[in-house]
Formats: C-alpha cells, structure tokens, sequence
C-alpha cells in the first residue's frame, strides 16, 4: 500500500507526503528527520489516504500541493 497523507504544523502550515511505510514516516518527521517539519514541531497528522498504486498516489500528493488541490484539501480534509 502506499500513503498520501498531510500533517498539520506547529506554525499552522501543512506537510503534504506520500510514502509506503505511514508509520515509519511519521515516526521520522516527529523526530525532526524532515527538513520541512524539522523547525515546526511538533506535528498532527490530520489526514491520509491509501493507494495500492504508487503512481495513483504520487499523482494525488502532486495534486494535493497543487492551488486547485490546496482548496480542495483545505474544504475536504482540513
């Protein structure tokens, strides 16, 4: 499986990712690995979603980051 997923920031940002192993990477931006959260946490994780598809889910992180995919997450998600 692999994750799209989006964490909220200690500065009120938000992190969008994707990843195979959820748990792992949340495990590694609460630790501050991430250069993006490093500085902001710490870290909620307020929402995911599953692919059994790499590309589907690299395609829907892409759109997620995109203006279009901001509002949508911002009315859907956030």
């Amino acid at each position: 499986m692999w994750f799209v997923y989006i964490l909220k920031c200690s500065d009120n940002t938000f992190y969008t990712g994707c990843t195979s192993d959820l748990e792992d990477r949340l495990r590694r931006n609460s630790k501050g690995e991430n250069l993006y959260t490093k500085d902001r946490l710490p870290i909620i994780l307020v929402y995911y979603s599953a692919f059994q598809n790499k590309y589907k889910a690299y395609e829907f992180e892409k759109y997620l980051k995109s203006g279009s995919g901001k509002a949508f997450a911002r009315k859907r998600f956030l």
